[in-house]
């Protein structure tokens, strides 16, 4: 029966349950290797031994009475546990490795990262013999290498992206649906004033006394029926549902297909606006996304070098000529680059989530990007001055044009209800088809008909009073739609002059950090040789060291905020497709 370690608990045991490994290192086999997921390098093993931090040392002694080799008493942390050697080999899933496997060092004794997806389940063998290594854990990082084959991730740029963004998209798919809708309520208002086609039959009974025309009562039991174009007509009465039938208000007729196509028109520019929206946001979360891959590396970049700062310190505290306490003091940066990376794996996780909900992906698959090194883009020049800018962002804001298309849209509304009194409602009717009837239950004389009605008139709501509010009501629509689109005026020339300005400071912090990564390098290396030539104590080179990391961290955001400006300001341009002249010459 194989053995497995928990640091966690500390404490070994032997139970054919599935244990996992926390910490410790199991040699699986002599010619296992290891990959790291960035690198698909294999990790040599390193002979020091590592015993995670507060685990006491592991004794094994056998116990009497028994073959040594086959029964022994195992003792962790003062306590005692009886260990017997068992022929049968376990099941593959009965022994598990650790979710933090530590099965490969570098050669010089620094571990890499954490891993980001669980190791697959490896079964030990009776003949596989258990390693612990001594030392602590901050020699390094945790080695990120998955033994599972990780999901197949989905390599992207920044072009592919954005050509993702279309009509397939939850949120522009849906937008341009509301585009087909206010299309289908256009050409209804275009054919209101049509007739409408009823065609069927219609039989009528009656019993009992009725009233004659002249206002006499009559006991007359008699029935009728109809049927062609048109149906319902009882005694001398008309179709009460004639067969070609137009009802409608010609008010409604001449101003609702007007309505109807600036709504339209308003629709279309609604979604342009969402696309673009869309299109913003697809590239700000592929930036962030190559944000976080680079901050990762830049992160273990600072580790390498903390870790062979760690190094070259216990070296000279094991030599009597440094302080343990300075290692101690490495060693704890060493622990909070670590930590620093588990933050940034996480970004990694959370920004391929974010973009693959933008492109509507699966979310269970990461993105890679494409995209090696984050490097300051530039879409619109900032030679040209500000209220040009502006001056575009108002023609070309789609925002814009739906806000104007809606005042145009209110004030037809309005114009309706302005010369509704002095226009009629309009209904024709035609019907022909076969009629008949009879007294009793004799159905006699059946034979062609045709009636023709045609009714205009003339409605004044409510003494006039209701047209009056009909009016203010309409009006009061069209202040508020004018009125909306002053507010996005002034919010489109805010978004224009404050991406503007954005990018205009960025850059120059993209500058500043570029010389602050410059002087942390130096610093950086002339501290180093110092050390190597025996002039100072390693603990010197820490602050340059996490200079250095602050320096080109700060360089990234820079250029990651630099990019985003750019993005916001050709999105509050309204994605123009072809730059000014003035723009196109000046880059």
């Amino acid at each position: 029966m194989g053995l497995t370690g928990c640091a966690g608990n500390q404490y070994l045991t032997q139970n054919p349950t599935p244990t996992r490994l926390n910490r410790a290192v199991a040699t699986v086999a002599p010619t296992a290797k290891t990959f790291d997921t960035r690198s698909a390098k294999s990790v040599p093993a390193v002979a020091d031994e590592v015993l995670p931090v507060n685990h006491q040392k592991v004794s094994v002694k056998p116990s009497g009475g028994e073959d040594p080799s086959r029964q022994g008493t195992l003792t962790i942390d003062g306590r005692q546990y009886e260990l017997k050697l068992v022929d049968s080999t376990p099941k593959p899933n009965e022994i598990t490795t650790a979710d933090l496997s530590l099965t490969a060092f570098e050669e010089d004794g620094v571990i890499h990262n954490v891993p980001v997806e669980p190791a697959t389940p490896m079964a030990l063998s009776v003949n596989e013999d258990v390693q612990y290594f001594e030392g602590a854990i901050p020699q390094g990082d945790i080695v990120s290498q998955p033994m599972a084959a990780a999901h197949a991730s989905i390599d992207l740029n920044l072009p592919s992206a954005l050509a993702m963004v279309g009509g397939q998209h939850p949120a522009v798919g849906f937008a341009q649906w509301r585009v087909q809708e206010a299309y289908a309520q256009l050409a209804r208002a275009e054919v209101l004033w049509l007739p409408t086609i009823q065609a069927g039959f219609s039989f009528h009974r009656h019993d009992g006394n009725y009233q004659a025309s002249d206002g006499t009562i009559v006991d007359v039991n008699r029935n009728s029926f109809q049927y062609g174009l048109g149906a319902g007509a009882t005694g001398a009465g008309t179709t009460n549902r004639p067969g070609l039938v137009a009802q409608f208000h010609l008010a409604d007729a001449i101003f609702l297909p007007e309505i109807a196509e600036r709504t339209v028109s308003a629709r279309n520019h609604a979604a342009a606006a969402v696309l673009n929206d869309q299109l913003r946001s697809a590239a700000v979360a592929y930036i962030e996304l190559v944000n976080a891959y680079q901050d990762a590396s830049i992160l273990e970049s600072s580790h390498q070098r903390t870790a062979e700062l760690f190094k070259i310190t216990s070296d000279f505290s094991k030599a009597g000529e440094g302080l343990q306490a300075d290692t101690d003091r490495i060693g704890t940066e060493l622990a909070m680059v670590d930590n620093r990376m588990i933050g940034a794996r996480e970004r990694i996780a959370v920004a391929s989530a974010r973009l693959a909900q933008t492109l509507s992906l699966d979310g269970d698959t990461p993105i890679q990007p494409m995209d090696v090194t984050a490097v300051p883009i530039e879409l619109v020049s900032l030679e040209m001055d500000k209220a040009s800018l502006i001056s575009t962002g108002l023609h070309s804001r789609p925002e814009l044009k739906e806000s104007k298309s809606l005042v145009a849209a209110a004030c037809e509304a309005y114009r309706r209800e302005k010369y509704a009194p002095f226009v009629p409602s309009v209904l024709l009717g035609f019907s022909t088809g076969g009629f008949g009837g009879g007294l009793g239950n004799h159905l006699d004389n059946v034979d062609g008909r045709y009636d023709l009605d045609a009714v205009m008139t003339w409605e004044v709501r409510n003494l006039g009073f209701g047209e009056r509010a009909a009016r203010r009501e309409s009006s009061a629509r069209v202040q508020q739609a004018r009125f909306e689109k002053l507010r996005v005026m002034d919010q489109v020339a805010r978004e224009i002059s404050e991406a503007y300005s954005q990018i205009q400071f960025r850059r120059d912090s993209i500058a500043v950090t570029q010389q602050a990564i410059q002087s942390a390098e130096d610093s950086y290396k002339r501290n180093l040789e110092r050390i190597r030539d025996g002039q100072g104590l390693p603990l010197e080179v820490l602050q340059s060291v996490q200079a250095l990391e602050t320096a080109r961290r700060a360089y990234l955001q820079a250029i990651v905020d630099h990019n985003q400006a750019q993005f916001q300001l050709q999105w509050a341009l309204g994605w123009p497709v072809t730059a000014p002249a003035t723009v196109a010459s000046g880059m």
